[in-house]
């Protein structure tokens, strides 16, 4: 397996939600019927790094999280089984190349729900722009998001 494969990538350059604050399920979700060994036999990381710098017109934070739930929509109102968290950030911690999650899957509690996906929290304002690369690998240390060149 390479260190990203799409098959356990939730966002690829993804923008961020731009429609205010609360919480939003951010890209894919990854059904983890297909893995029967998540986190046993094989460590996975979970990797969030900004692949263009986050902005907003007030004083925005946004928290990531790592959570699984029994349906693909995975629910935004707390009730997903929460697995990571960042704290908040805000902007000037969310630059262009920041890494601001690369973690060792945990086994439990909780237990793990059918489906696992990233939720960015969004606080105080909403965004304007920023976008982010989030996935499971097998090797955290050899894959880096950069900046899109110009065209």
């Amino acid at each position: 397996m390479s260190a990203m494969d799409a098959g356990l990538t939730f966002a690829d350059r993804l923008a961020l939600p731009t429609g205010g604050t609360g919480s939003f399920l951010v890209g894919d979700v990854y059904n983890l019927r297909k893995s029967h060994d998540m986190g046993v036999a094989t460590e996975f990381y979970a990797i969030i790094q900004v692949t263009e710098a986050v902005t907003s017109a007030g004083a925005a934070t946004v928290q990531f999280k790592l959570v699984s739930d029994a349906q693909a929509a995975i629910a935004t109102d707390g009730s997903a089984s929460e697995h990571l968290i960042t704290g908040a950030f805000a902007l000037a911690g969310l630059g262009t190349g920041a890494s601001v999650l690369r973690v060792k899957l945990p086994l439990q509690p909780p237990a793990y729900e059918q489906y696992l996906g990233v939720l960015a929290v969004v606080g105080t304002a909403a965004l304007t722009g920023g976008s982010i690369a989030a996935y499971l690998t097998t090797d955290p240390q050899n894959w880096i998001t950069y900046p899109r060149a110009p065209r």
